[in-house]
């Protein structure tokens, strides 16, 4: 057991969490919170006073993900990274991505209150669009500083108003002036756990080693359309109609392969001309799959792909199939789950391995820096959901593994 813990101040975190759950209320225990929205703002401009407060230099880059730094003694290193997002969905919780980031300002906190220095700086970022709730894909301001997306590309998206990427950054006064992308010593992420796992087993620690082999597709579904009444049945390219097919059948190829950890679902829909009395031209659809196996998540995709060719043949129409957002099952650094691992034992905190089943900013800094992730558990592992739960008793252990890995790393 090592002498001199450090451990981080429980009301100081709980209060900054509650402070946070006022903005964006939606549905009175959940959050709306949309990347780049009002309420996004609102979140922003406090977590930066938060920041300046505790002494850390801001930088916001061209796609307004912020950088609060808390200086080391030796500048000419590069800084150990914590991260995550203060976005949310449209019937989000209070603790998704928001846990992660304030436990990172709160590891800048507690060494303030120690008067302790690191060796390299410790750097607390705030991710934009992590959810894609509004704009598509995920994780896009993470993705395009690791350059797996172009700025150009991230800054033309629009959401379902029209409005883009690079005009809702300027509306809420975001578009930094700082270069899209830099070096970071190691990343460290930690997030709640989104399933259940740790919840029913009572362990309050997570290390995750991977994740789960994940593929989302863009279908494109073309018929034509034609009056609800008059066109008789045998005459109809009804688009809905196949993408109904295309749900159902996906939903099946997902509940075969659930006795091994299969998943998949469809999560978008769009539907042209979409008006009572007509029956529809074009369906958008966005699917998602997921396998902890890679053999297995090949025939997963085998069995999607066969599953779309037989629902455009049955409802008559065309399907278009084009690849969105991918990663893969090996994700994080040896040395840094290493890290976290010695940490925990020598803190004598109780953990387990685990993949990871749900996408994280951390994927995308993994392909250009160490990094490695920390669940807590969430109750039930209800998530995406205004009825998300945590228990400050059962996140502290991850916060203070948080702490105490990110000083080793940063002395080093």
């Amino acid at each position: 057991m090592v002498t001199n813990v450090l451990e981080v101040n429980p009301e100081r975190l709980w209060d900054s969490l509650e402070r946070s759950a006022e903005i964006g209320r939606f549905r009175d225990v959940g959050l709306r919170r949309l990347a780049l929205s009002a309420e996004d703002k609102q979140m922003r401009d406090l977590f930066v006073e938060w920041a300046r407060t505790a002494g850390c230099s801001i930088e916001i880059d061209r796609l307004g993900n912020i950088f609060a730094r808390r200086a080391g003694t030796d500048p000419s290193l590069p800084p150990v990274a914590i991260g995550s997002h203060l976005d949310t969905q449209i019937c989000g919780g209070r603790y998704d991505g928001i846990l992660g980031v304030l436990c990172g300002l709160e590891v800048v906190r507690t060494l303030n209150d120690k008067g302790l220095k690191t060796k390299r700086g410790i750097e607390v970022i705030c991710w934009t669009n992590e959810e894609g709730a509004r704009f598509n894909p995920p994780m896009m301001g993470s993705m395009a500083f690791a350059k797996v997306l172009t700025l150009e590309s991230v800054l033309a998206t629009t959401d379902d108003a029209g409005i883009t990427v690079e005009q809702a950054l300027d509306d809420i006064g975001y578009a930094g002036s700082a270069p899209v992308g830099r070096e970071f010593d190691a990343y460290l992420e930690l997030h709640i756990e989104q399933a259940p796992v740790l919840d029913r087993e009572g362990c309050d620690i997570g290390i995750v080693v991977g994740g789960y082999k994940t593929q989302a597709l863009r279908l494109t579904i073309n018929g034509d359309t034609g009056h609800a009444g008059g066109t008789p049945m045998a005459m109809r390219r009804n688009s809905l109609v196949g993408a109904g097919y295309v749900i159902a059948a996906v939903n099946d190829v997902g509940l075969a392969y659930a006795v091994d950890e299969g998943r998949t679902t469809t999560t978008r829909i769009e539907s042209f001309p979409n008006l009572a009395g007509t029956y529809a031209e074009q369906v958008k659809l966005t699917i998602d799959f997921r396998h902890i196996d890679a053999a297995r998540f090949k025939a997963m995709r085998a069995d999607v792909d066969t599953a779309i060719v037989a629902a455009a043949k049955k409802a008559n129409v065309e399907i278009e199939v084009t690849e969105g957002w991918s990663w893969g099952s090996e994700l994080f650094a040896p040395e840094c789950i290493e890290l976290l691992k010695s940490t925990a034992k020598e803190l004598g905190l109780p953990y387990r391995e685990m993949r990871s089943q749900a996408g994280h900013d951390a994927y995308a800094v993994a392909t250009m820096a160490p990094t490695a992730m920390i669940f807590t558990p969430c109750f039930e592992g209800i998530s995406h959901n205004v009825n998300e739960a945590i228990e400050l008793a059962r996140s502290l252990p991850g916060a203070n593994l948080l702490l105490n890995a990110a000083v080793a790393r940063a002395n080093r």
